[in-house]
């Protein structure tokens, strides 16, 4: 438990620490920080987990690092927001990207993991 508490503690700064600085740096109603954060956490997740690690290193990075990196309830909440605001053109291409590219990255890095 304390793996996974840990790697949750980290996994969450660099979330907020990710999001903060693209906010800083972009200006668009588009959540790209949450984009980011979600397709990098599919692509590493999919690399450790073809690694094949310790049951150690999964606990701390796979499911405490990534865990808490990556963010589903955020990516839903924004998804009810675009359509609450009936900016269809956003939420189909968030939708679209966050799951088409996800699993897309979490493939490939299934397969460099692999290797």
């Amino acid at each position: 438990m304390l793996l996974v508490a840990a790697g949750g503690f980290f996994g969450a700064v660099f979330r907020f620490g990710i999001g903060q600085w693209v906010k800083k740096h972009t200006v668009t109603v588009f959540p790209l920080a949450t984009l980011f954060v979600n397709i990098t956490g599919s692509f590493l997740l999919g690399w450790l987990t073809g690694m094949e690690p310790s049951d150690s290193i999964r606990l701390f990075f796979g499911i405490g690092f990534m865990g808490a990196f990556t963010t589903f309830s955020t990516l839903k909440l924004e998804n009810i927001q675009f359509y609450r605001k009936k900016q269809w053109d956003v939420l189909i291409l968030y939708l679209a990207l966050s799951y088409i590219v996800g699993i897309l990255a979490a493939l490939a890095g299934f397969v460099l993991g692999s290797r």
